[in-house]
């Protein structure tokens, strides 16, 4: 094993670096949405382009991916079979898929015992201990995802058309939304016709924005998914010397909301989830590796 690939998909982009046997990263490069379950093809088509720049980025030729093993953690790879769908169809000559929770476990936290909360597009939480992991949420936007971005920005919208139609109160942030759709409800219902995940989340930014000016709409809709968040901690069961760490876009945002009991518990990730998938990849495509999962 001369070089290995750790990948690292959500549903806004996808990371690639390759590292060497040491796990010493020599390349990095990121490329569009990767969420198995919504776009498999697209998911692909993304990964590669990704593994391309990175290795570019190393100094490397392209060429050498199919002479490269990787291991991949990617929004939508609980479910179904999407896993196995995608590791038919990839280029390299050994691909490992798991979920990207679990890459960002191994990132925050090495193989110590510890839990986190994946706060991005999506959500996601799971806890390791005495070597066991546990896993809630991370069951997709349409059933599951509370407290995310997309739920955020879907809220929004939601309100928007509410006050729209008089059965909430409107207020600054539902005219700003609305104003984005030309003033038009039938423009927003359009957008919802094909909007992925990412794209509702494109829109959450905006409520922290006005939230944080005491707007009425917005503030409820944060205090919804900080409880739903809190919600899914309760049930990691995590003792007060948990260490807790808070990962993705969202988490510098939603970190000031939490209780004091989950914000005492919150520390630092030793790295993040592209450097927990190249440190997954080494262990496994190295010596005495092997295992299809951990």
């Amino acid at each position: 094993m001369e070089l290995v690939l750790g990948i690292d998909g959500g549903g806004t982009s996808c990371r690639a670096a390759v590292a060497g046997p040491d796990g010493a990263i020599i390349g990095r490069a990121k490329s569009g949405a990767a969420n198995i379950r919504t776009d498999l093809t697209g998911a692909r088509a993304n990964i590669v382009e990704a593994a391309r720049l990175a290795l570019i980025d190393a100094g490397k030729d392209p060429a050498l991916i199919p002479e490269i093993p990787a291991l991949l953690g990617l929004a939508g790879s609980n479910v179904g079979t999407y896993r196995q769908q995608l590791e038919a169809i990839l280029p390299f000559p050994r691909s490992i898929v798991e979920s990207d929770a679990l890459i960002a476990l191994e990132g925050a936290l090495g193989q110590a015992d510890g839990a986190i909360a994946v706060l991005g597009t999506g959500t996601a939480f799971m806890v390791r201990r005495d070597g066991e992991v546990r896993t809630v949420g991370g069951w997709g936007f349409l059933i599951g995802d509370q407290g995310s971005g997309g739920r955020i920005g879907r809220d929004l919208l939601e309100e928007t058309m509410l006050a729209y139609d008089r059965i909430r109160e409107a207020s600054p942030l539902t005219q700003a939304l609305l104003a984005v759709f030309r003033d038009n409800p039938r423009d927003v219902v359009e957008f919802t016709t094909t909007a992925k995940p990412g794209d509702f989340g494109g829109f959450a930014p905006m409520v922290f924005e006005y939230a944080a000016k005491g707007d009425v709409v917005g503030k409820r809709i944060l205090a919804r998914a900080v409880s739903d968040i809190e919600a899914s901690l309760d049930v990691l069961n995590l003792r007060e010397a948990d260490p807790l760490c808070l990962l993705g876009g969202l988490a510098p945002l939603l970190e000031p909301r939490l209780s004091q009991k989950y914000r005492a518990m919150v520390r630092p990730p030793l790295q993040d989830a592209l450097g927990g998938a190249v440190a997954m990849a080494v262990r496994r495509f190295g010596p005495g590796g092997g295992k299809a999962h951990d």
